[in-house]
């Protein structure tokens, strides 16, 4: 791939954390970004995975495994990129688990380990990466830096036995739209990429011999997205190709879902 040196689409020298980054589309992100100049804080609760990753990537790329769901992890990650590459450009909330169960039968444990992943989760290093963007607009003057929030279709449509994981990616939309009117004035962009059916280990299910040609038939373009492909669209929006984009929620799925 050779792109001129000043495609708007490049994030040359760019730092931007990935959460989830040790495999799929987390894993994806992290390395197109990495193909496009960036220098990447990967996180992740798989450590072994991280390693690999840090050993086939080298010293562009910086490694945290821990748990999104801590309050204490996301500024400490933060805190730890911002020192290690100079600070934070760009986030990208990525980390997500399933707990499936039909809705009579779902446990409140299931529904909050959900929950705490998906959005909370991801308000914690929205939180914590914004404070660092905010403070450095607020200090310096200069605008900028870019979040990209994973949710899917499921939060638009809902899906059946997976109430918990809807409802996150619902409200993932909101924390999108509120986070860019409160922030648009310091120039830090906030949108939503939302997938369909991509070709990880958390969709092997639904790919499955059961459910495959069900959800086949619901994509115009006849297939299930790779994560190579689906993590394009969210480099574009962490670069200055997407300049005046804050607040949108675009869908990368095939055509699962079109219009509103």
């Amino acid at each position: 791939m050779n792109l001129p040196s000043s495609a708007p689409c490049l994030l040359t020298q760019r730092s931007i954390i990935v959460t989830g980054a040790a495999q799929g589309i987390g894993r994806a992100i992290s390395e197109l970004a990495l193909q496009l100049g960036a220098r990447v804080t990967a996180v992740d609760m798989n450590a072994d995975a991280l390693a690999d990753f840090q050993r086939a990537a080298g010293d562009a790329l910086l490694t945290m495994a821990g748990d999104v769901s801590d309050p204490d992890f996301a500024p400490s990650v933060v805190e730890r990129a911002a020192a290690h590459f100079g600070g934070v450009d760009g986030l990208v909330n990525n980390a997500g688990i399933t707990r499936t169960a039909m809705i009579e039968k779902m446990s409140v444990d299931a529904w909050n380990q959900v929950l705490n992943v998906h959005l909370t989760g991801s308000f914690h290093f929205l939180q914590a990466a914004g404070r660092h963007m905010l403070a450095v607009a607020r200090e310096t003057g200069r605008p900028g830096g870019s979040v990209v929030n994973i949710t899917s279709d499921a939060g638009r449509r809902g899906t059946i036995g997976q109430i918990n994981y809807a409802a996150a990616k619902s409200g993932v939309l909101g924390m999108t739209m509120s986070a860019a009117r409160e922030w648009g004035k310091y120039g830090i962009r906030v949108n939503t990429i939302g997938f369909g059916v991509v070709e990880t280990p958390m969709t092997e299910t639904i790919r499955g011999d059961k459910f495959r040609d069900t959800y086949l038939s619901q994509i115009p373009l006849g297939r299930f997205g790779q994560p190579a492909e689906v993590a394009w669209p969210v480099c574009f929006l962490l670069s200055d190709a997407a300049s005046y984009m804050t607040g949108q929620h675009l869908y990368a799925n095939g055509g699962m879902t079109i219009g509103s």
